[in-house]
């Protein structure tokens, strides 16, 4: 058994709380048609992309009759005549902001960090005092303002730190009548370190579950009691930030989340494809995510040292290859960019049937100096930042699919119409 009170000294106390919208998309779709989400059939889907098209999200009641959050429309009950809602991204954002003004009625923003569109992370440490209530009572408050004002369901996690209120939103607060659960220190033990499969805690993925297996550790509390310099050894700083969570330790506080967020580390851009693509066909599709990343970039007023690839094959034969290249100095010419995803590709490509690519621009600079070498063109990278910034401002201003490279009217690329979607779905 390790000795908790030697983890004393890394425990903060505040009074943090994580809401979920329950089932969002699905509620919101309910919401805009008058119905029901605890007794409506609804699933967000769009129909037109075929049967194996990812349904984003289904209602309460079909979970309650065993529907899982996450399937294709090929896998939905034959037996219950189901309603689809296709996507309406800019709908959901719509209900999205308007529930950040319902916290904004109860915290300031400094104490506010959207983690995701139906997520949210709340300080009320500072608020106790100044409503007279305990942050359980200040909760109940803050449901059922969402529940009144726009008719949508929420559960909350109460916890000292934001890992316990996200842990005990997740494990206990979803499963709970009123929705809300409050963890202490003291309930990591008891309500923690029970759980199995190990991927049931947050920021333990299947990957990481499985090497964890291999181990001997099947639930949560034996990582917690395992030697901490074997897991930092084995896994490295992410070995050992596990320890800690297991234990229920985490020192992050929202107001840093705020700063770290507002400053990005890198950019980048993934898709899923719809079919097979090989070798010839992806550098289209590279090329294509190379034009938006780096037209991101350079209105960020930044450049980039290191080049990322990621390569996900057909799930037949695996799982593909992410490989990184840094630079001399950092770059946000498009062309030395693609020029550096296609070397990684040429290097690592296996030549199997391709599903998935992404591209991530990292190592961030934002002085604008640069040294050219003796065998650059001065005046042609001269031109070319001119004509760059000129197509960014026309793409600003009439949409991104004004200006397209001719490759992109071609029948395997998807520039035009990932351009028309809001977060991969129709506006």
């Amino acid at each position: 058994m390790i000795r908790l009170e030697n983890l004393n000294e890394y425990k903060i106390n505040r009074n943090i709380i994580c809401i979920d919208l329950k089932s969002f998309y699905a509620s919101v779709e309910c919401v805009l048609r008058g119905l029901d989400p605890f007794e409506t059939p609804l699933v967000v889907a769009d129909q037109s992309r075929g049967d194996g098209s990812i349904v984003l999200a289904v209602t309460p009641y079909l979970k309650s009759k065993g529907v899982p959050s996450r399937l294709r429309i090929f896998e939905l009950p034959k037996d219950i005549e189901i309603i689809f809602a296709r996507p309406q991204m800019h709908k959901y954002m719509e209900y999205a902001t308007k529930i950040i003004g319902i916290f904004l009625e109860f915290v300031s923003e400094e104490d506010l960090y959207v983690y995701s569109i139906d997520e949210t992370f709340i300080d009320l440490t500072n608020y106790l005092k100044y409503y007279n209530k305990t942050d359980y009572e200040i909760v109940e408050d803050i449901l059922n303002a969402i529940k009144t004002k726009l008719g949508l369901y929420a559960t909350c996690g109460i916890g000292p730190n934001m890992l316990l209120a996200k842990l005990s939103l997740d494990i206990e607060a979803k499963n709970n009548d009123n929705g809300i659960a409050k963890w202490r220190y003291e309930d990591v033990e008891t309500k923690l370190w029970p759980v199995s499969p190990l991927s049931k805690m947050w920021s333990i993925g299947k990957r990481m579950e499985r090497k964890l297996n291999l181990m001997g550790l099947t639930e949560i509390g034996d990582i917690a009691k395992y030697n901490k310099e074997k897991l930092k050894k084995k896994f490295g700083v992410l070995g050992l930030e596990l320890w800690y969570h297991t234990n229920g330790i985490d020192m992050s506080l929202i107001q840093d989340k705020k700063i770290l967020r507002n400053k990005p580390k890198s950019y980048g851009l993934s898709q899923v494809l719809f079919r097979d693509y090989n070798s010839e066909e992806i550098l289209t599709i590279i090329l294509e995510m190379t034009d938006e990343v780096t037209s991101r970039l350079r209105l960020s007023k930044k450049r980039a040292k290191t080049i990322s690839l990621f390569i996900g094959y057909n799930n037949n034969y695996g799982e593909g290859f992410s490989r990184q290249i840094t630079l001399e100095q950092p770059t946000a010419n498009e062309f030395l960019i693609y020029e550096t995803c296609i070397n990684i590709f040429d290097s690592f490509y296996e030549g199997f049937p391709i599903r998935k690519v992404g591209i991530s621009l990292s190592n961030l600079d934002e002085t604008r100096t640069y040294q050219y070498s003796l065998f650059e063109d001065v005046e042609k990278i001269d031109r070319e930042i001119k004509l760059k910034a000129s197509v960014d401002k026309i793409k600003l201003k009439h949409g991104k699919n004004y200006i397209v490279r001719a490759v992109s009217n071609e029948e395997h690329a998807t520039a035009k119409k990932r351009n028309k979607l809001i977060g991969g779905h129709h506006v």
